[in-house]
C-alpha cells in the first residue's frame, strides 16, 4: 500500500518536542528513521533550480466523466490528484516514510490510540483561505460516510475525529492497536468545507473545483481532454519535498480508445511522454525516424519497487470458478513460456508471488515465524500451503507440450467435470463456458493461445473489450466470470489487504476483493497483518498470506517485469539520479532549448 507504517522505535528516534509517553515529529517511518531528517531542505536528487513553465502532453486510455475522484461512481478525470494535498505525503526514494504536508508535525503515543497533526500556518486553499483543523475533521466525515468502499475499510478503526484548536486534530482509534492508522490518516485528502459542502461529496460532477495543490482545473471536454495549470500562488512550492518538483507550467491529457493510436499518435508528435506496457511493442515499435534522428529517447530503468501481481482472475461469485480444482486446471492451460518467447520476445519473468519484487514474497518452506500463525489455521488450508512455496506451471515452451493439459483435465474430471460430444459440462449436463473481460483489446492477442488450450479442453471462452466507463461499472458490480487485473503492492503491506482479499470486501461494491475471496484464514492472516507491531513481525505475517493466497490459484499471473519502459520526445531536463522506486516524472522539467528544437522539428 502506499500508507507508510511506523514503529515506536522510529518513533522515538523522531522526537523533536517529546512528552512523556508521546512522540512529536516531522515525519514517521518504518525504519530506524526516514531518509530525511528535521532540518532537511530538499529531495536528494531533485535540481531545486529547475526552470517552470512550458506544457506537457499525456496521453491515457479510456475516457472520464466525473471530477470528483472521492467516490465510486463515475470515471474520474486523470490527473486529478494534482489539484488536492494530503495531511502527510511519502517522497518517490524512501516508500517507508511519511513527511509533512499540510500538517507541519505529527504527535503519535506509545500505545498508538490516536494520531494528532498540527496544520502548518501558511496552508491555504485556492481562494486564499487557510486550511483548518474544521475542514480536516469534516472531510474525514465525508470520505468516511460518503467516500468509495476503500475508505470505510480504512478508517474502520477510527472511532472520532475532533478539533483541539484551529490548527490541530486529533484521531482516536478503537480495536486492537494498529500500528498503520496514524499513517493510513496522514493520507487523508483534505477537502475544503466551504466548497464541498455546497455540491455533496457524493455527488458525480463536472464542474471544476480548486483544491490546495500544485495545479488547478483549467481547460477540458469530458471523455476527450483536459488541462491542469500551475498555480503561481501555491502555497507548498517552497516545501523541501516540493522543491524541484512540479515544475512543469501546463499537463494535459488527450483520451484515446485504443492503445494502437494512442501509440502512433506519440510518433507523430501528438503527446510528450509514454510509459509502454507491451513487450512486443518495446521491442518493435520503437524504432520509427524520430528516435533515430535523436528526437525521442526511450530508455528501460529498473527499479526497486514491489510488483504486486496481475494476470486473469477469477471471479469466485460464480459457481464453476468455486472448486480450486477447476481454477489450477485453467491456470495450467496458459502456456506462459511459449507466450513469452512467441509474443512478447522474452521480456517478461511469471510472478510466483502476490507480492512480487520484495521481501515479502514467499520462499521455501514456512519459516517458524510463519508457522506460528498457520497452524492454528491448518484445517482450513491446503496442505501444500505448508510445503515449498507456490510455484506457477511451467512448460517447454515448444506449444506442443501437453503435459499441463493433461493434468488440467483430470484436475476438471475430479471436479466433477466430464467431456460430452466435445463439451466439458457439470453433472447436470450444464457447459462449460466462460467470457474473459477486458479493458484493452490488445490483450486479446496474448490471450488467444489461452482460448486454444481451453477448446481442447471442451471449455469454451470468449474475450470481451468493453470500453472504460463499462469496464469500471461491471468491476464495481463484480459482473464479469474472468478479468485481466490484479493488485499492486507497496513496501508496507497493511490495512489495504482488507480491501483486496477479506471476506467482508466481497460484497462491499468496488472493493478490489475481484477474485470474491470469503476464507477465515485469509481474514485471520490480514488481521495479523494489521496488528504486527514491528517489520520484523510483518515479514512473517506477509509471506504466510501469500502462501494462502498462492495456493488458492485464485488468478492465473502472466507477466513480471520490475523495470519502467519508457520513451520521450526530447524536450525535458531530468535529475541526474533516479529514485529507487523509479522514475519521479514530477521532477522531470521543460528545457525551452530543447523544446524549441522539438517544436520546430514537429512542424
Amino acid at each position: 500500500m502506499r500508507f507508510a507504517a511506523a514503529s515506536l522505535a522510529a518513533l522515538l528516534l523522531l522526537s523533536g518536542a517529546a512528552a512523556a509517553q508521546t512522540t512529536t515529529s516531522h515525519a514517521l517511518s518504518l525504519g530506524d528513521a526516514p531518509k530525511y531528517g528535521p532540518g532537511f531542505t530538499q529531495l536528494d536528487y531533485v535540481n531545486v533550480n529547475a526552470p517552470k513553465g512550458g506544457e506537457l502532453r499525456l496521453a491515457t486510455p479510456g475516457g472520464f466523466d466525473s471530477l470528483n475522484p472521492f467516490i465510486a461512481q463515475g470515471d474520474t478525470a486523470p490527473g486529478i490528484g494534482l489539484v488536492y494535498e494530503t495531511l502527510m505525503t511519502q517522497t518517490p526514494d524512501d516508500d517507508l516514510s511519511e513527511y509533512g504536508l499540510i500538517a507541519e508535525s505529527v504527535e503519535v503515543p506509545e500505545d498508538l490510540g490516536w494520531v494528532a497533526f498540527t496544520l502548518r500556518p501558511q496552508a491555504k486553499w485556492a481562494d486564499g483561505q487557510p486550511i483548518t483543523a474544521e475542514d480536516v475533521v469534516w472531510s474525514f466525515a465525508q470520505l468516511k460516510e460518503h467516500g468509495a468502499p476503500h475508505y470505510q475499510l480504512y478508517y474502520a478503526n477510527v472511532a472520532k475525529a475532533e478539533m483541539q484548536g484551529p490548527r490541530k486534530v486529533k484521531f482516536s482509534f478503537s480495536g486492537p492497536k494498529n500500528r498503520e492508522l496514524p499513517q493510513i490518516i496522514g493520507q487523508l485528502p483534505v477537502l475544503q468545507k466551504s466548497l464541498w459542502e455546497k455540491r455533496g461529496v457524493d455527488k458525480v460532477t463536472l464542474e471544476p473545483w480548486a483544491g490546495s495543490g500544485a495545479y488547478r482545473i483549467g481547460s477540458f471536454e469530458a471523455n476527450r481532454h483536459i488541462t491542469y495549470v500551475r498555480r503561481d500562488d501555491w502555497w507548498g512550492r517552497d516545501l523541501p519535498v516540493n522543491k524541484g518538483r512540479y515544475n512543469f507550467g501546463s499537463i494535459r491529457y488527450d483520451v484515446y480508445r485504443d492503445q494502437t493510436v494512442m501509440r502512433e499518435a506519440f510518433k507523430s508528435g501528438q503527446y510528450d511522454f509514454r510509459s509502454e506496457n507491451s513487450g512486443r511493442e518495446w521491442a518493435i515499435f520503437y524504432n520509427f525516424p524520430a528516435i533515430q534522428q535523436g528526437l525521442v529517447k526511450k530508455e528501460m530503468i529498473r527499479h526497486e519497487r514491489p510488483g504486486g501481481i496481475s494476470g486473469f482472475i477469477y471471479n469466485t461469485r460464480r459457481p464453476q470458478f468455486q472448486d480450486v480444482r477447476v481454477r489450477q486446471a485453467l491456470t495450467l492451460a496458459w502456456d506462459f513460456e511459449w507466450v513469452n518467447k512467441n509474443l512478447a520476445y522474452d521480456a517478461y519473468y511469471r510472478p510466483s508471488s502476490y507480492f512480487d519484487n520484495s521481501e515479502f514474497a514467499a520462499a521455501g518452506t514456512p519459516s517458524p515465524a510463519e508457522l506460528k500463525l498457520l497452524e492454528p489455521l491448518r484445517d482450513r488450508l491446503r496442505p501444500a500451503v505448508f510445503g515449498p512455496a507456490w510455484q506457477p506451471p511451467k512448460s517447454d515452451g515448444s506449444g506442443a507440450d501437453r503435459r499441463n493439459l493433461r493434468e488440467a483435465a483430470r484436475l476438471l474430471k475430479e471436479a466433477g467435470w466430464e467431456v460430452k460430444d466435445g463439451r466439458l459440462v457439470n453433472a447436470k449436463g450444464e457447459p462449460f463456458q466462460m467470457e474473459l473481460m477486458l479493458q484493452d483489446a490488445s490483450y486479446e492477442r496474448m490471450s488467444g493461445p489461452w482460448v486454444q488450450s481451453l477448446q481442447r479442453l471442451g471449455i469454451t471462452l470468449t474475450m470481451r473489450a468493453v470500453d472504460s466507463a463499462q469496464y469500471v461499472r461491471r468491476l464495481q458490480d463484480f459482473n464479469y466470470d474472468v478479468v485481466y487485473s490484479g493488485w499492486a503492492q507497496s513496501n508496507s503491506p497493511g490495512n489495504e489487504q482488507r480491501y483486496f482479499f477479506s471476506s467482508a470486501a466481497a460484497d462491499n461494491p468496488a472493493s478490489r476483493n475481484l477474485a470474491g475471496i470469503r476464507d477465515p484464514a485469509v481474514d485471520a492472516l490480514i488481521e495479523a497483518i494489521v496488528a504486527a507491531p514491528s517489520r520484523a513481525d510483518l515479514i512473517p505475517a506477509v509471506r504466510a498470506l501469500d502462501r494462502v493466497l498462492t495456493w488458492g490459484w485464485y488468478i492465473s499471473p502472466t507477466f513480471g517485469l520490475n523495470a519502467d519502459r519508457i520513451a520521450w520526445w526530447d524536450k525535458f531536463g531530468m535529475p541526474e539520479k533516479t529514485p529507487k522506486n523509479g522514475v519521479d516524472f514530477m521532477a522531470w522539467w521543460v528545457d525551452p532549448a530543447k523544446a524549441a528544437k522539438i517544436d520546430a522539428a514537429r512542424r
